[in-house]
């Protein structure tokens, strides 16, 4: 089980992400568009401006079992450890285990 406070702050993240996802979008096409170096260099310090972890890229697939960060599996959101065991009690749908 991952901490608590990991936990938070990643749902804190989410948050920031989807409230500043529109206008960090604008400030990209702006910053595509943009023809001179100048109002590159204008467009980037706004962006800056915006909190860092409104960012995309900063977040992390967490398991919704345990809230484990790495290993996760996008079909189901469960890291390896719950999907073996999830699929040893037959919770899973459609996955059986594999043996030859």
């Amino acid at each position: 089980m991952a901490k608590k406070s990991m936990i938070e702050r990643e749902r804190k993240r989410e948050k920031l992400v989807s409230k500043y996802s529109e206008k960090r979008q604008l400030l990209l096409l702006e910053f595509k568009k943009a023809d001179t170096l100048l109002n590159q260099m204008e467009i980037h310090k706004k962006i800056e401006k915006l909190p860092r972890n409104s960012s995309r890229i900063r977040l992390r697939n967490r398991c919704w079992r345990t809230g484990r960060s790495r290993g996760i599996y996008r079909d189901f959101g469960l890291c390896r450890h719950m999907i073996r065991e999830m699929a040893h009690n037959c919770i899973l749908p459609g996955v059986r285990k594999a043996s030859w």
